[in-house]
């Protein structure tokens, strides 16, 4: 794409837009110029302002907030229309599972809807250990502990395990929540391209020298691209330079893997090589939350010292009661994984056969349909969606303008004929959105 089709606009267009901007933003300039309590003067601020009033101007109805009238599993209601669904990490199916409300209503009528306090004073209830356990064997671990957030999960512990004095070497496209901890750290942070293992032995290795201790992080499954990563290939580095190695198996839990253990059983590697499992109870196990398996020191140490854990309320009861439940149906029906990844691969075959780029997804549980610009992606998620479908953009700043994408989650609740529709869907959607303005 050449400089005058940026965001997938003609160079007039492109002007034409930019100057409707500037007179919007001076006007606002002057307004927060005006308000010295305002947050109007703010950068981020400015530039959400400027996504805003772009997507206003060219008449983008944002695809974000959509209300959900019912469970958001294979299919939703979205405006009291029912609608195929990929926009939702539901995975294998247990969202609306009766055994999985059972659990949580019963650990409800026992403990109450919250755990009412840190569970280090009196937040602490039976079902967070049963919860804990399960984890720990999952991964063949010592311990494992419960977090009441995901993105808190990977702060606290990346931000409260390391230091000024250390190194983070982490994938270009890991989660915001392992850099936002990565900056709360202090540690110096060193990115290195996406699931490139040669090129993170060599940052590995550069940045070990000087530094007190070093932190290789990878995900098990990567949500923007839908890949995995050579998980031997990185715990033999981890070992040869003397790092820590972290795996943030977020999605790669219920989906990687032949019974979808994780990103370990797909590698064939004993999950104790892995120093720190980290992975969420909102995908696969339809909770809230987070965890961490490890070394017995390790959680026992964040438990009592980890200040997302300590300073914040324990997870609610029937959320943890719920997501042991799905993981025992995990463990108990892989029929669920198999479909799953069947689907996921049907529709990332009937994609490409389409001529559509699905980048380097494995075909597991995400199918990316990149499609240049933004303004395009954003343009075909609404004809999608008009056609009873709803998959949603991933856009710049997301990632690289030029990249912008349509993110497919798949289910085992997905048959086949709704792959087979949406692929059809997707491709009219496609034909109906011009790959660049013609005028101004």
């Amino acid at each position: 794409m050449g400089r005058g089709q940026a965001f997938g606009l003609s160079t007039t267009a492109r002007l034409a837009l930019v100057q409707r901007l500037a007179r919007r933003r001076e006007g606002q300039e002057a307004q927060a110029a005006s308000d010295p309590r305002g947050f109007g003067a703010i950068q981020n601020v400015k530039d959400w302002g400027l996504v805003r009033d772009a997507m206003d101007a060219l008449g983008i109805e944002s695809p974000f907030f959509r209300q959900h009238e019912g469970i958001a599993g294979a299919r939703s209601l979205i405006g009291e229309r029912e609608v195929i669904n990929f926009g939702s990490y539901d995975y294998i199916g247990l969202n609306g599972d009766p055994r999985l409300h059972q659990a949580a209503m019963e650990a409800m009528a026992r403990y109450g809807i919250s755990a009412s306090a840190s569970r280090l004073v009196s937040g602490e209830r039976p079902v967070h250990g049963v919860l804990e356990r399960k984890l720990a064997a999952h991964y063949g671990a010592e311990a494992a502990l419960a977090f009441v957030s995901g993105h808190a999960t990977n702060v606290t512990l990346i931000g409260h395990l390391m230091g000024p004095r250390d190194v983070i070497v982490h994938d270009a496209a890991i989660h915001n929540s392992c850099v936002e901890g990565a900056r709360l750290s202090g540690a110096r942070r060193v990115p290195f391209a996406h699931n490139d293992a040669a090129a993170a032995e060599r940052e590995l290795r550069a940045a070990r020298r000087g530094a007190q201790r070093a932190l290789l992080v990878v995900e098990g499954h990567y949500s923007m691209d839908g890949d995995v990563p050579d998980l031997a290939a990185f715990v033999r580095m981890a070992r040869k330079h003397d790092a820590w190695l972290m795996v943030d198996d977020a999605h790669g839990l219920g989906v990687v893997g032949a019974t979808g253990k994780g990103a370990f059983e797909a590698a064939g590697v004993d999950p104790a090589e892995v120093d720190i499992w980290m992975g969420t109870l909102s995908k696969t196990l339809c909770a809230c939350g987070g965890y961490v398996a490890g070394r017995s020191e390790l959680v026992d140490w964040l438990r009592h010292t980890a200040p997302g854990f300590v300073y914040s309320v324990g997870m609610p009861p029937p959320l943890a009661g719920s997501a042991a439940a799905a993981l025992d149906i995990l463990h108990a029906e892989p029929w669920r994984v198999a479909k799953l990844q069947a689907n996921a691969r049907l529709l990332r075959d009937l994609c490409r056969t389409r001529g559509f780029d699905t980048g380097e997804s494995a075909g597991l549980g995400i199918v990316p349909v990149v499609l240049g610009s933004s303004v395009r992606a954003a343009r075909v998620s609404a004809a999608l969606l008009e056609r009873g479908v709803n998959a949603l953009p991933i856009v710049f700043p997301a990632v690289p303008e030029g990249s912008a994408r349509l993110r497919f989650f798949l289910s085992a609740a997905h048959e086949e004929a709704d792959i087979r529709t949406t692929v059809e869907a997707l491709a009219a959607a496609v034909d109906s959105v011009p790959v660049a303005d013609p005028g101004g």
